[in-house]
């Protein structure tokens, strides 16, 4: 996919009450909570791995990563399966969300650039910072999110 396009709808999920957006070009699958397999010795965001149709995929608990307290299971948790470009390779992951919202469509004149204040986010992994029904929506750079180094390590756990 060409990266001219400007991609305007994007899924929106939530984090403590938060509520975060990825572009929907990114989204695999969404998946009910599921029994997550721990790996040891991997950083604490990894929460796991879990079997999708025989291939096995990592799972990320976005809230740990964001310095946040751990991802509860609830009825609403569930795992986003999102594909990350890591050196011009394609990793596919599982994202622990509170609970998916919906998708929606944002023209980037509705995007602005995220702040460096006011945020309890390292603000490199936001694409920006929109506004849905009078609230903000955090759009993640998905790419952004995990450094190298935390993608070789979920890379050698397939």
């Amino acid at each position: 996919m060409a990266e001219e396009l400007q991609t305007n709808q994007y899924l929106t999920f939530t984090l403590a009450e938060e509520v975060f957006a990825v572009d929907v070009a990114r989204v695999r699958e969404i998946l009910e909570i599921t029994s997550i397999t721990k790996v040891p010795q991997v950083p604490d965001f990894m929460r796991g791995v879990i079997n999708l149709r025989g291939c096995v995929v990592p799972v990320i608990d976005l809230r740990l990563k964001f310095g946040m307290p751990e991802t509860a299971q609830t009825v609403n948790t569930c795992i986003i399966v999102v594909e990350v470009e890591m050196d011009g390779e394609n990793i596919v992951l599982g994202s622990l969300a509170d609970s998916v919202q919906e998708v929606i469509e944002m023209e980037p004149s509705q995007i602005e650039a995220a702040p460096h204040i006011g945020t309890h986010l390292k603000t490199e992994f936001l694409k920006g910072m929109g506004k849905h029904n009078e609230h903000f929506v955090m759009i993640l750079d998905i790419d952004k999110v995990f450094s190298g180094a935390e993608l070789a390590t979920v890379k050698g756990v397939e």
